[in-house]
This record gives structure tokens, sequence and C-alpha cells, in this order.
């Protein structure tokens, strides 16, 4: 049972958005009394998160984490949401899963005593996904499959396609979160969902064609164009359809490749064939895991341009991010690739960023960090590189760029 005189409180409520700071404060503890806080949370498959930091309360019996230093636990040091992004999974190589955003994903936080183990106060941060206002519309329309997102208020709004990873069938947090900015976000789901292919023998960026022509004809998305975001093996996938699609006027690749890779690509009568990855370069780790950063050969050698994604073709503004500690494969290589590309014809209209010590997994702030989890490519777990506390920063960084990039050339853009 909570101690009566102890309070813990969350500023500015218990209730905010997933991306949003806030602030955590104990109060009525004994001057300078040395306390553990503990965060926790169950994500949808069941995987219990935690984290813990030791804080030393103020003369006057606080711990303000916003302005206090953590001594040890997870984190060290002065980090307002340390309780958040230093989670880390019971169950080894699990990544935090949220299949459906309508329920918020609740974080119970607690105060305990470091001396008697007992549980001073306790509060529950309910980290949500929607504003007021805002719809989920299940997408089945023609052969496309996904969710749409749309933002509260009468008008027009751009349309932004969000696309997710190899293993991740539809996600939406990513989406609404966007969607929660003024966007009208359609997350596009590419196989294993809802009567789409498990394990398609081929992708055919007609489908994709048909996603853009269906947000394009929306009545709530204005003709500003359309952006894209996407992450891993979906990354080629958007500089396809950047290259091929007109309308297209800003696109995120984060931790992508610039040639197809694992699915062969089919466009009317061209063919992508996958990359062929070079075996002799997995490595294991001293852990066993698998490290195939470095697998994917160069794309632009003769032997594999057919891989090669033709992004020279494209129109649009471009966004690179790339993670320096990438396990998954080269992201910083690749992202330069497709960036001398562009400029050796001419373009200057991309802007390029890369993280030191950041992982495969750029997600939205405060998304726990994924050192390790199940590939579905190679069939088994792998790493994916970085560090907690970079990775973070870099998730925090990141997020605040792709607004600016949507805000710049796709809502401060005069309608073509």
């Amino acid at each position: 049972m909570a101690s009566s005189q102890v309070r813990l409180k969350i500023f500015p409520s218990v209730r905010s958005l997933f991306d949003k700071t806030m602030q955590i404060k104990v109060e009525g503890l004994a001057p300078n009394k040395t306390v553990q806080l503990r965060s926790k949370l169950v994500d949808d498959r069941g995987v219990t998160f935690k984290a813990s930091a030791l804080y030393k309360a103020d003369k006057t019996g606080q711990v303000e984490v916003s302005s206090l230093a953590s001594l040890g636990g997870s984190y060290t040091g002065v980090e307002p949401m340390g309780l958040f992004w230093s989670m880390a999974p019971d169950t080894p190589h699990s990544k935090l899963l949220k299949k459906n955003v309508l329920s918020p994903t609740l974080v119970e936080l607690e105060a305990v005593s470091e001396e008697t183990g007992e549980l001073l106060a306790a509060e529950t941060s309910e980290r949500g996904y929607l504003t007021e206002g805002m719809k989920r519309i299940p997408v089945e329309e023609g052969k496309i499959r996904g969710v749409l997102f749309t933002p509260p208020g009468e008008g027009q709004f751009p349309g932004i396609i969000d696309l997710y990873t190899l293993g991740g069938g539809l996600t939406e947090p990513r989406a609404s979160l966007l969607a929660s900015k003024g966007y009208v976000v359609l997350a596009l789901a590419y196989y294993g969902y809802k009567g789409l292919p498990k394990t398609p023998q081929n992708l055919d960026l007609e489908y994709f064609e048909e996603a853009v022509t269906y947000l394009k004809k929306r009545p709530e998305v204005k003709d500003s164009g359309i952006g894209i975001i996407s992450i891993s093996h979906s990354g080629a996938l958007a500089l396809s359809m950047a290259s091929y699609f007109s309308g297209i006027a800003a696109t995120v690749c984060i931790n992508a490749c610039n040639a197809n890779t694992v699915i062969p690509l089919h466009y009317r009568d061209r063919i992508f064939p996958p990359l062929s990855p070079a075996l002799k370069n997995f490595k294991f780790t001293e852990t066993g895991l698998v490290d195939i950063r470095d697998v994917l050969p160069d794309p632009t050698l003769e032997r594999n341009k057919a891989s090669l994604i033709p992004v020279e073709r494209a129109s649009c503004q471009f966004l690179f991010a790339a993670s320096e500690d990438d396990r998954n494969w080269n992201s910083v290589f690749f992202a330069k690739q497709a960036a001398e590309i562009l400029r050796s014809h001419g373009k200057e209209s991309f802007q390029l960023i890369t993280y030191p010590k950041a992982g495969h997994f750029l997600e939205v702030p405060y998304m726990p960090y994924c050192p390790s989890g199940f590939h579905a490519a190679v069939g088994r777990d792998v790493v994916f590189g970085g560090e907690p506390k970079a990775h973070s920063e870099a998730q925090l960084d990141l997020w605040e760029r792709v607004q600016r990039f949507f805000k710049s050339h796709l809502v401060n853009k005069d309608a073509t």
C-alpha cells in the first residue's frame, strides 16, 4: 500500500500523446531520501517492459525527474523521459507491439523506498495516439488494405502514406501520431494482413499506385502532392513510388536500402530482382545473434544494377535518415549512394541525416529501444545495433525533422 504522505504527479496530465514529453515529480519524501522510480507496461503481445532509476530527494523532499540526475538503474543523468525510452522487455528480442491505437498504452509508475522496498506512491500514465476528433477508418478498397487516420476539423489536409517494415504487417502508432499533426495518413499494409498473402512471391508496384490514387481521391485530402514515410524494407518501395508515380511531393526513407531486397518487385513490364546477399558476410555476436550488416552488396555494381531503384527519375524532395550503428544493413552507405545518384543527375532535392550510435528501428519518440529481434527474411533473431540513450535522442530529433520536412513540402507548398 502506498504511503499517504508521498505523492507521484505527472504534468501536465496523466493523459498525453505518446510522442509528448511529460514531467514526473515525487513530493512528500523525507529530505535527501533515496527513492527508486519504476516504470512498467504490458504490450499487445503480453510482453512486459520495465525500467527503473535511483534518485535522491532534495532538501524539501522532492524528486523532479526533469531536473534531477538519476544515480543508477536503467539510465543515469538528467533524463526527463528516461523511464519511458529505457524500458526493456522481460522477454529478450521483443519489440514493443501496439496493434490498435484506439486505446492508449498504459505505463505504471511507482516510487519505492530504496531502503525498505515499500511502495510509497503510484500513478498510471496514459500514452495515447489520437487527439480529440481524429478518426480511424479501416480500409479495404479494391486490393488495398490498411487504416486511414484523419485529423479533426473541416477542410482538406495533405495526404501521407505510411509504409512499415518487412515483418510488420500493419503498424498504426507512427501513422496516427503524424495524423495528429494535421495530415490524412494511410497506414498501408503490403503483405500478411487481412487477405494479403503471408509470403508473397513478388510485390506489384501497381498495388501501391492504387493506394496513392485512393488517397488522392479522398475528399479530406488536398491536392498539394502526396508524402510517403518508410522504414527498412519499405524504403525501396517508397523510392520506387517516388521514381514512377506522379504527384509524390515528399519521401522519407529511414534506414532503407536504395535497391530492392528480399522479394521481387514488379512494375508493368519491369522486374526488380532482390539484391543477392553475400552469405559469407554473415557474422555472429558473442551472444549468438546474427549480424547481417554487411550481407547486402553494392547495388551500383554492374551485376546488381537490375535491383537498383532509379531515384534519378523522381521529382519529389527526399529525406534520408540513417543510423551509423544499424546492424540490419549498411544504411549510411545506401543513403549516401542514393543522394549521390540524385546529385550526379543535377538534383539537390534531398536532405541526408546520419545518427551516431543509433540502431535500426528509429521509431516515434520514447518508444523503447529494440536492440535485437526476429528478422522475417533471416528467419531468426538478429542484432539491430545502437545504444539506448543515443538511439532515443535520434528518434526525438528525427521525429521533429520529419514534421518540418512534411510541413515544408506538403503544407507550405502551393497546390499543383
